[in-house]
């Protein structure tokens, strides 16, 4: 068994990595990527961790990324700066391949999943780290498959999101899980690449004020950079069970019906703010990721896997979200950021992204990506669906991530300064201390165990 939280040191097999590009021939072009495409907010790589108890062959997985590589060509190419305007991100359709890594590491699948609750940085040498000066020398598909001591994997991809969202990362993963375990059967989905459906009008026509976004560095912006960086960062990992959303909802019917995003992405705002201990004056922001593919007129084409959503904003005081007695407020504020997603509101963003000097304004923004409903968790190779998925990596933008097991519940995931993280875990946790039907959860207990040190958080405060 491991003596620690600590993942010991990968032996990678000879001749690592390799390159695993289209098995034929592809177009050959730049592809256009829209202004919610190449955001500098988006420029890293969304990286997935998946643990199975059963291993597929490296062979097979490696002939049937081959094979998707030919669809998903553009994830084969490289990115680069557009000749006509350097500020400006496009792919480089070239085929020259993705980074394959794999790898041994002497630990057993149930010896990870002890250690699944939270991400550590151990778990980084999990995917193979690629030497470049800078971000768009890194390939926009990175994967590493390490084998097990118990005959398992883990397998670990990164995504560039300046190519593909959550929705299309999810579909690609499904289609790369398909053609292994299925290889005699077309795509259930055909990726749509064209990133045109996005573009800007011309003359850009900005309509709205796009609270998201900001051209200014204030203090407000070095204050909270230079304290969220001053000490280390913990991840707090949290998971929700259908019982404990039931009650986050109930605070606010019969006269307030919300989905579960919504009461547990006002509730996590709310306690982030109380545990940061911000000034009461300060203008508080939640931004989230919102799913904009029917919202256009018309719809984005089904397939499209490029970034097909824009950030929700909802802005209070500190004082007015943290002194509300319930979540009715925060709840009402999240419902209206997500009704002024109109078709006339999104294109006046995309026109707005035309101003380079445009950025996100982060200065104190919780930020919020939803990976739980995705179908993230479902992946299966031919061997059996993953007994874990998550992050390689936590950070101090919020996950909310599927429960293997147990579809209605979320695990709501991010990293704060060491000095506030266990005030943001009382502060999550708080108002259910008292109820032993919500504490015993649902899932067969798993709540229980997954928060278990959550009485040490309140003996300790």
């Amino acid at each position: 068994m491991l003596k620690s939280q600590e993942l010991p040191d990968c032996c990678y097999h000879q001749n690592q990595p390799s390159f695993v590009s289209p098995e034929t021939q592809t177009p050959n072009h730049s592809l256009y990527l829209s202004n919610l495409d190449d955001q500098k907010f988006l420029r890293f790589s969304i990286k997935y961790l998946y643990l199975f108890k059963k291993s597929v062959s490296l062979e097979v997985l490696k002939y049937s990324l081959s094979k998707l590589l030919v669809d998903y060509y553009p994830l084969a190419g490289r990115l680069r700066t557009s000749r006509e305007d350097d500020q400006k991100l496009e792919v480089d359709c070239n085929g020259q391949g993705a980074v394959f890594a794999s790898a041994f590491m002497d630990v057993s699948a149930d010896e990870f999943l002890e250690l699944s609750r939270k991400p550590n940085r151990s778990w980084r040498k999990l995917l193979y780290k690629v030497e470049a000066h800078s971000f768009l020398d890194v390939p926009p598909l990175v994967v590493q498959v390490t084998n097990l001591r118990c005959g398992g994997m883990i397998l670990c991809t990164a995504i560039n999101h300046c190519l593909c969202d959550g929705i299309g990362t999810s579909q690609f993963l499904q289609a790369w899980a398909h053609m292994t375990a299925k290889p005699n059967l077309d795509l259930p989905i055909t990726p749509f690449h064209t990133r045109h459906v996005l573009k800007p009008r011309n003359p850009p026509q900005v309509n709205h004020t796009h609270h998201v976004y900001t051209t200014k560095t204030t203090d407000v912006v070095m204050d909270m950079n230079k304290y969220l960086q001053s000490q280390p960062l913990v991840p707090a990992s949290l998971t929700f069970t259908p019982s404990h959303i039931l009650h986050l909802k109930r605070q606010c019917s019969p006269s307030l019906k919300c989905t579960t995003f919504e009461a547990l992405a006002s509730h996590t705002w709310r306690s982030w703010v109380k545990s940061l201990d911000l000034s009461p004056s300060l203008n508080v922001k939640l931004l989230f990721s919102v799913n904009v593919r029917k919202k256009l007129d018309p719809e984005i084409p089904q397939g499209y896997y490029g970034n097909g959503f824009v950030l929700g904003c909802a802005q209070t005081s500190a004082r007015d979200l943290v002194s509300s007695t319930n979540l009715y407020s925060g709840i009402k504020l999240v419902q209206q950021a997500k009704s002024r997603l109109t078709d006339d509101y999104v294109r006046s963003m995309i026109d707005l992204l035309e101003d380079k000097t445009v950025k996100t304004d982060l200065s104190a923004s919780l930020v919020i990506s939803q990976w739980s409903k995705l179908g993230l968790e479902e992946l299966d190779f031919g061997e059996g669906k993953a007994v874990h998925m998550g992050p390689v990596t936590s950070d101090i933008y919020c996950l909310f991530l599927p429960v293997v097991g147990c579809f209605d519940s979320v695990t709501v995931l991010v990293s704060m300064p060491e000095s506030v993280v266990e005030k943001f875990e009382y502060f999550m946790m708080r108002e259910f201390s008292d109820s032993e039907e919500i504490i015993n959860g649902d899932c067969d207990g798993f709540l229980a165990e997954e928060n278990g040190g959550f009485d040490r958080v309140i003996n300790k405060l």
